[in-house]
């Protein structure tokens, strides 16, 4: 997979959300900064995140993502 590929899949499933991925084609890292976060324990920040790739890592098309989450009030 490519990293833009990766962002659109994350984007598509948190509207609004402002997503960077890194990575080298099979392990990525994401950075995703979204609203949606807002009161969220980080497990459920993760979930909601790791749902959205939820069948390509099924497939084994995506490996490994590693997530940093933050809401818009948390972004340096």
């Amino acid at each position: 997979m490519q990293t833009e590929a990766v962002a659109q899949l994350i984007r598509d499933g948190l509207p609004g959300a402002e997503v960077e991925v890194s990575g080298d084609g099979s392990h990525f890292e994401a950075v995703v900064v979204s609203a949606a976060f807002e009161g969220l324990p980080p497990i459920k920040k993760q979930r909601l995140v790791m749902d959205t790739v939820k069948a390509q890592i099924a497939s084994g098309e995506l490996h490994a993502l590693s997530i940093k989450t933050l809401t818009p009030g948390q972004r340096a």
